[in-house]
């Protein structure tokens, strides 16, 4: 049973579409299960197709990884299992091996924190491929949800479809949201929750999002391919934070030697729910991670009041004059500076300092000057980008995160 949830209910073991579930794909056309049981790798498009095989290997216990095409097919277990795959944002995606229950488990605490069940339109607009947009169409299909798959369409035309449909839940990353907004986005009145997970929200994209969604409620949630569902945010939770523990999760932040720090102390993130992933797969030799029940999910933060802040990830630290700095902290300060639509603060090799950091921006590049001014007095000379890389393009991974790896070579750096 998971604790937390409105109710205690029975957690199926694997996913089956729900007698009441509709799926509608992007081109307003009901999706029908498949016939017979595809095999194990399932190809990301048509998302609707994508969506009722993974449905349909589900109900069988079988296991199944949609995308990856490229890589070896996921192994049966003892359990229904299945693989979901990393962003790939700072290199090659990886394979997650994880129980179904592991989602069917927060698939019923969503049906009462959210109110996902029969009659409810809920949209997804990524791609299947996206562990997030997989999550939110299996579990609209498992509640008995009509679940709209937007995925394909320009920003312009997803906006269209959500409002002409009258969905009232979206499952999205910030990514998204920026784009359908950049549009020129008409008011959507019907929707109702708009959950949001894979970065942090800025202020000027909450703004925008709530200038035409009034009526929806924002709740953010901050997770991991390999944990799901971390923390999630409501509207008490203080600005900066990433929300308090999501139902059935225990948190630690701990040193790096492993000592659980108290309230304010800096330290890695380490969790411990029933929504944990199994383990990588295919990579032999790779430590375990899980210790113990708890999982690392290789970020840096601190508690505060029982909210968790984020500091960056353990891999994206560098050192500056001998000083730990966290790129994702100056990146979200830039986000919400006037003209910077997007953003990403890379380490440059500097034999006095250790490093220096570059912003590289799509944007309005006469604002420069002004950018560079506010980064120095907001966050001092070591944490300042040095310098501005302007580009007209902003390479995407299938998530909708920054390709870190591609603009670092790009830019030289």
């Amino acid at each position: 049973m998971v604790q937390g949830a409105a109710r205690r209910v029975a957690i199926p073991d694997r996913f089956r579409w729900h007698p009441e579930a509709r799926i509608v794909g992007p081109d307003g056309a009901e999706v029908r299960p498949v016939a017979e049981v595809p095999g194990a790798v399932i190809p990301s498009a048509p998302c609707g197709v994508a969506v009722a095989a993974a449905l349909a290997r589900g109900a069988a216990g079988l296991p199944f990884r949609v995308g990856g095409e490229d890589m070896p097919a996921p192994e049966a277990g003892r359990r229904p299992v299945f693989e979901t795959l990393t962003s790939g944002s700072t290199g090659a995606p990886r394979r997650i091996r994880r129980s179904q229950r592991s989602w069917c488990a927060s698939f019923a605490v969503n049906a009462g924190l959210f109110g996902i069940g029969p009659g409810v339109r809920v949209a997804v607009p990524g791609r299947m491929v996206h562990s997030l947009s997989l999550y939110g169409a299996l579990e609209g299909a498992c509640l008995g949800a009509e679940v709209h798959l937007l995925a394909g369409l320009r920003p312009d035309a997803q906006v269209a479809a959500l409002r002409a449909r009258e969905v009232a839940v979206l499952y999205a990353t910030p990514a998204q949201l920026r784009l359908m907004v950049e549009a020129g986005a008409a008011s959507l009145p019907a929707l109702r929750r708009v959950i949001v997970g894979g970065s942090k929200l800025d202020a000027v994209l909450r703004a925008a999002l709530g200038a035409i969604a009034p009526g929806a409620e924002v709740r953010e949630f901050y997770g991991a391919a390999e944990a799901s569902f971390v923390t999630l945010t409501d509207a008490t939770c203080a600005e900066g934070s990433v929300g308090r523990p999501y139902p059935g999760v225990r948190l630690e932040i701990r040193s790096p030697g492993g000592v659980v720090l108290g309230q304010g102390g800096v330290g890695e993130i380490w969790v411990k729910s029933p929504y944990l992933c199994d383990r990588y797969a295919g990579r032999r030799g790779m430590p375990a991670l899980r210790q113990g029940g708890w999982l690392s999910v290789g970020e840096m933060g601190w508690m505060e009041r029982g909210e968790l802040y984020l500091a960056g990830r353990v891999g994206r630290m560098v050192t500056v004059a001998d000083q730990n700095v966290f790129p994702e902290e100056i990146e979200a300060f830039l986000a919400g500076l006037p003209g910077v639509r997007r953003v990403a603060v890379l380490p440059k090799a500097d034999l006095m300092r250790g490093h220096v950091l570059v912003a590289v921006m799509l944007g309005d590049a006469g604002r420069e000057a002004e950018i560079l001014r506010a980064a120095r007095q907001q966050l001092g000379p070591l944490k300042a980008p040095k310098a501005v890389i302007w580009r007209a393009d902003w390479p995407e991974l299938a998530s909708g995160k920054t390709d870190l790896t591609r603009i670092a070579a790009e830019a030289g750096l």
